[in-house]
């Protein structure tokens, strides 16, 4: 009897996804509720094993499901008004990762690009995430966990339409310039120390809210609007899975 105990117990460990490379252990489930194709793309932090795909295109009320294994750390990002030239390149409009391809294939978002950061499995176990307009906004976004456990485990995101309050400044329109596609931070649109917490504004008591990431703040208040935004922003769980949606309301353009 106590040796099937400890054969047990040793079983216990192979099986652990926290101990065997490439175990899966968290399923996200990216969801498009817009009423255009939007393509996702995914970066996975540097010495972790990236997911697969990088990228890839998510018609108009259609869902997919990824899994990640334990410890992953990424973000995902949806890109907007895409299309392929004559020639076979691939780009869009918002949120193109430069791969010149369907997946991005290590490169990030282009800004502006509505941000979901993730560190899965950090101190104490939990999961870390946090929708982020620090790198400014092309599309609303839902982060919702599913199943797990935590004081701080909820939804957070963007599920405002910015595009429609953004100011003329921080714009980006459309190629025929018809409507805007996306809102650029300050520190994209300025390049200013002030804006993107560098220089002599590179600590958290001397980088403060502007007026532009108040903007952002006072729309989506569970979002990062600029770099120092940590106290409401980030949120923990513990053996969740979570379903990212794109403009979760049916009637966000």
């Amino acid at each position: 009897m106590a040796r099937l105990a400890l054969l047990v117990t040793l079983l216990s460990y192979v099986v652990s996804p926290q101990l065997v490379p490439g175990v899966y252990s968290t399923t996200f489930t990216f969801v498009n509720k817009c009423d255009y194709t939007v393509w996702p793309g995914i970066l996975s932090n540097a010495g972790v094993q990236p997911l697969s795909p990088t990228g890839f295109a998510l018609d108009s009320g259609a869902s997919k499901s990824l899994d990640a294994p334990a410890s992953w750390g990424g973000r995902f990002w949806g890109r907007t008004h895409c299309s392929q030239d004559s020639s076979g390149k691939f780009s869009c409009l918002t949120g193109d990762c430069g791969s010149g391809q369907l997946e991005c294939s290590g490169s990030g978002a282009a800004p502006p690009a509505t941000l979901a950061e993730f560190t899965l499995d950090g101190a104490g176990g939990m999961d870390f995430f946090d929708v982020s307009l620090v790198d400014g906004y092309n599309l609303p976004m839902l982060v919702a966990p599913q199943g797990g456990s935590g004081q701080n485990c909820t939804a957070t995101g963007c599920v405002v339409d910015l595009n429609r309050a953004c100011p003329t400044e921080l714009k980006v329109t459309s190629s025929d310039g018809s409507g805007g596609v996306a809102c650029k931070s300050a520190c994209e649109a300025f390049q200013q120390p002030q804006y993107c917490c560098s220089g002599a504004y590179s600590t958290p008591q001397t980088c403060k809210p502007s007026s532009y990431s108040e903007l952002f703040k006072s729309a989506c208040p569970k979002a990062y609007s600029y770099a120092y935004d940590d106290s409401t922003c980030t949120f923990t769980c513990a053996g969740a899975d979570y379903v990212i949606t794109f403009c979760p309301s049916p009637n966000t353009r």
